[in-house]
């Protein structure tokens, strides 16, 4: 290692002390592993969906794996037949594929770890074709 080089350390990130950023439609997200603590090849975070919350369908530019962390949801996936998950269960998604997640409790909130294999992960909106940075929804930029 060069003396310009600056030495990167481990991080260890306790959700309770990070912002939870409003996403709007009863979503929240927590963000994790990232830039800031030196990630160069992907991000994470946890999100929090309210009983009953539905993400709209969007897409991603790089893989995403979600693990449901709590809660009771469903995975749907345009041109697939929706799935639903347990605790600890854990998908993996291609680039570009439409995809979203719903609570389908209507009383429990429902919470999941997502992965980006991207630290500039977009997501685009299948309605609108609306894209952003996925760290934008957390008050970042890429």
């Amino acid at each position: 290692m060069t003396s310009s080089t600056p030495a990167l350390r481990a991080a260890v990130l306790r959700p309770s002390d990070l912002p939870n950023h409003d996403r709007g439609g009863g979503a929240s997200t927590i963000a994790l592993v990232g830039p800031s603590c030196g990630a160069s090849s992907f991000i994470n975070g946890i999100t929090s969906f309210a009983p009953g919350t539905k993400i709209p369908f969007h897409s991603h530019n790089c893989e995403e794996s979600v693990m449901l962390l709590a809660g009771d949801a469903m995975l749907d996936i345009e041109g697939q037949e929706s799935v639903r998950l347990q605790p600890l269960d854990t998908t993996w998604l291609p680039p570009n594929l439409p995809h979203r997640f719903r609570n389908l409790s209507d009383t429990e909130p429902m919470k999941i770890l997502w992965i980006y294999a991207r630290v500039d992960a977009t997501r685009t909106l299948q309605e609108t074709g609306q894209t952003n940075f996925v760290s934008a929804e957390h008050g970042k930029k890429s």
